[in-house]
């Protein structure tokens, strides 16, 4: 498609903005975002920070084989965790030419380190892989840092650069564990959060760490045949908080607004194990992470502010400031939307759960903004222009 932007441009905050509220549709510039967003919003960045996960072997041959590090294997911990392990990890992993890779193990290795790789068994498409290295003190955050590539969206049809070193990750990007960037943030500068101060639009963190399924296209003919990925969440009860104050302060009306679809699916997962956490105090952790429909089949009367103050007792009970769990939140028609107010986000592939995620905000006016976007030479996905999408009724 010759939409797509293979790069960034020069300036982060230069981008084409399309602004849709009311069933109008206006347009800016990224770094005068300021002027459409309202006086006291609050809005919710996600500070994940993309790690560089392909890593080149090369086999007995000399023949390269590409591992492509997803996720902890399921023996293991979350990544934050993951990432400062050392000696050794298991992760699940894509595998490129893997028909090469006949050997028990194979090698990379860059001046003093040396990385070995071992196959435990293959998972569908996917295999479960040991990595060890020494020197084995170094974390492993630490040694894909020395050894391994910024993982650009296969959609861009090139070979990682220098440029996406800095411009393939956030400005506040933080908490290492993304295969992928949150890139509706891509655009944010500190001209830009100078000017969100000024206007007092306070802002704050989650964190989800984006996997390779935000990539996996919609194959079923019906959405209820779709499985939804999983990723790892990261929350402070703080944020819980922030939430819960805007959403009972009415009079000014204080809009929460989400930075990228990966902060929508995150606090809007808070509401839900708000609801899990009202029914039953007492709830496991993994008994209030979000599987792929249980918006749609838990009870849907309970107020946001309500939900919050549940799950913030639970933690409290529990003796924890930080919520650290797993989400597989599904947005679609007819899902209302429970927290946020409006979305900043990029323009999507078609055939994606994003665009589901935009079609419950805006309904079929999705359709309509699109349009204007192609009509427009908007450039579109990770490295393109962006948009400011207000709920319906707002």
């Amino acid at each position: 498609m010759e939409r797509i932007a293979k790069y960034p441009l020069p300036e982060r905050d230069a981008s084409k903005l399309l602004v849709y509220r009311g069933g109008e549709i206006n347009e800016g510039i990224y770094r005068d975002i300021d002027q459409f967003l309202p006086e006291h919003s609050l809005l919710v960045f996600n500070n994940t920070k993309v790690i560089q996960a392909r890593l080149k072997f090369k086999n007995s041959t000399g023949a390269t084989i590409e591992i492509f590090c997803l996720e902890p294997a399921k023996e293991n911990p979350e990544q934050a965790s993951a990432m400062i392990q050392t000696k050794s990890v298991t992760w699940t992993c894509l595998v490129g030419k893997a028909a090469k890779w006949r050997e028990e193990k194979i090698y990379l290795e860059l001046n003093d380190l040396r990385l070995k790789a071992e196959r435990i068994e293959k998972i569908g498409g996917t295999f479960k892989i040991k990595l060890s290295w020494q020197p084995e003190a170094l974390t492993f955050a630490e040694v894909l840092s020395k050894t391994g590539e910024i993982p650009i969206p296969p959609y861009l049809k090139r070979k990682s650069e220098a440029i996406d070193q800095k411009r393939y990750q956030t400005i506040y990007a933080e908490h290492k564990g993304s295969v992928a960037a949150p890139t509706a943030g891509l655009h944010f500068t500190e001209a830009i959060f100078d000017k969100l101060a000024a206007k007092n639009i306070r802002r704050d963190n989650v964190t989800l760490h984006v996997g390779a399924g935000t990539f996996k296209p919609v194959k079923s003919e019906t959405i209820a045949d779709h499985e939804m990925h999983a990723e790892w969440i990261q929350v402070d009860i703080r944020l819980l908080e922030n939430l819960k104050k805007s959403l009972l302060n009415k009079a000014p009306k204080h809009p929460i607004i989400a930075v990228g679809t990966t902060s929508m699916r995150t606090i809007e997962s808070l509401y839900w194990m708000g609801v899990k956490a009202k029914e039953n105090p007492k709830a496991s952790l993994q008994s209030l992470e979000v599987v792929q429909w249980d918006p749609y089949e838990l009870p849907q009367n309970i107020p946001a502010a309500d939900a919050l103050s549940a799950l913030i007792s639970w933690l409290t009970a529990t003796g924890t400031d930080q919520l650290v769990c797993k989400t597989q939140v599904i947005i679609a028609p007819p899902y209302q939307l429970r927290i946020a107010s409006a979305l900043v986000t990029n323009f999507h592939q078609p055939q994606s759960t994003l665009l589901l995620l935009i079609a419950s905000i805006v309904g079929h006016a999705w359709k309509t903004i699109y349009q204007h976007a192609m009509n427009n030479e908007y450039r579109f996905l990770s490295y393109g222009d962006g948009s400011v999408l207000f709920r319906k009724g707002f």
